[in-house]
């Protein structure tokens, strides 16, 4: 069905592996999954108190959590990005030509009632399909 799907990641919640196994049965034989996770921008200010920060580290460290998360899976492209994640997600998929993003939502509050904020971002900015995975309350 979908040729190149890009998982967008949150590493600090725990659904890699089934976000892995949808991609597989939503992808076509020779699908190309990316695994992809956002580090937010560090405002400067906050050198002050944390000293410089080396991003290829960061970076790294990102990577092997990814691989971490979706089980260890060779033929699953690891990415990092900076930015805002919503919409650097959809700007990064736009940008390969993934014809399916799939990320997962919380259990939303008042403010963001339906879905995640990160999750409606890539919602509303996506121009390809995406799938939403309901996180546990866990």
């Amino acid at each position: 069905m979908y040729k190149k799907i890009l998982i967008a990641l949150a590493l600090d919640q725990g659904y890699g592996k089934r976000a892995v196994e949808l991609a597989r049965r939503l992808g076509s034989g020779d699908v190309e999954i990316i695994a992809a996770h956002v580090i937010d921008h560090v405002p400067a200010f906050s050198r002050v108190y944390a000293g410089d920060i080396d991003k290829d580290e960061i970076a790294e460290t990102a990577k092997e959590s990814i691989m971490s998360r979706v089980g260890d899976i060779g033929d699953i492209q690891p990415v990092v990005l900076e930015g805002h994640a919503g919409r650097t997600v959809t700007d990064y998929a736009n940008k390969i030509g993934a014809d399916c993003i799939i990320c997962g939502a919380h259990h939303p509050g008042l403010s963001d009632f339906f879905l995640g904020s990160t999750a409606a971002r890539i919602m509303r900015y996506a121009k390809c399909s995406v799938h939403i995975l309901r996180l546990s309350e866990s």
